[in-house]
């Protein structure tokens, strides 16, 4: 293998990896405001009991031991960024997340705080 070919031969050990496509400024900021909206612990306690199953509001008071109006505060947080969404169901509104890539970032994140 010549020097020139050992280069841009795709298994060189040598050869610098290609750097990483940076996305789009506006990709980066939508990322940004969807893990601000994760970033407080009520609102991951939150996600952690939405990804077991759809609550309602009284049951998330119940599972996590907070007030109601601490709660209903954070649900509207984690809604308007997008991460869960409500449906009504006669008096109460059930409350699920919108994907699971959500619970996939907040469970890593839990994960790598427990081991550290």
């Amino acid at each position: 293998m010549t020097a020139e070919t050992a280069a841009t031969h795709p298994h060189n050990p040598y050869r610098a990896p290609a750097p990483a496509p940076v996305p789009a400024r506006t990709v980066l900021e939508d990322a940004g405001e969807l893990l601000r909206a994760l970033a407080a612990p009520v609102r991951i306690a939150i996600v952690l009991q939405l990804r077991e199953s759809p609550r309602c509001v009284h049951e998330l008071v119940d599972a996590l031991g907070v007030t109601q109006p601490l709660v209903s505060q954070h649900l509207r947080i984690l809604k308007s960024a997008g991460v869960v969404h409500g449906e009504r169901s006669g008096r109460e509104v059930l409350y699920e997340l919108v994907d699971d890539h959500l619970a996939h970032i907040v469970v890593d994140a839990v994960a790598h705080a427990e081991e550290g």
